[in-house]
């Protein structure tokens, strides 16, 4: 059985138009990607976890954020290119990028080093209009845009 996840999408209607939240992963890897690795806050789903409370409790965890209290719209369940299954809901709400605090993950770095470092699991997050936001987000997640964007037109 494939993994699931689950995960927040905060959108805020701005004088320009519709804007979402999304999240750059930290660590080495992704330190000098930007287009096409930005990402919806979402972890995986612990066993006996509400998938919407495990999708606040992301949130949380890689923002600093609470997610606000607002109803949620449940955008669905999207099959990831990895077979991961990510199960999201749109929340409006807004936040300030520069106040972002995420909690840390350790790996070994440099690789086959044998020393561990600890770094953000998110080292930022933005704001992104329709076009920057389908730039910017995974290939695999711009069907949650696309999803979000026909059930708020």
């Amino acid at each position: 059985m494939p993994a699931i996840s689950a995960g927040l999408l905060l959108y805020r209607r701005a004088e320009s138009g519709l804007e979402v939240f999304l999240v750059h992963p930290g660590g080495p890897f992704w330190a000098r990607k930007d287009e096409g690795a930005w990402s919806v806050p979402k972890g995986l789903v612990d066993a006996d976890e509400e998938e919407l409370a495990c999708a606040r409790r992301e949130f949380r965890e890689e923002t600093g954020f609470d997610a606000p209290s607002s109803a949620e719209l449940d955008l669905g369940t999207f099959r990831q290119p990895s077979g991961k299954q990510v199960h999201v809901w749109a929340i409006e709400g807004d936040c300030d990028p520069a106040q972002l605090s995420s909690n840390l993950f350790e790996m070994e770095w440099p690789p086959k080093s044998g020393r561990r470092a600890r770094f953000p699991e998110v080292d930022r997050g933005g704001w992104f209009d329709r076009t920057q936001a389908l730039a910017k987000i995974t290939t695999g997640q711009r069907p949650i845009l696309e999803r979000l964007y026909t059930e708020l037109r």
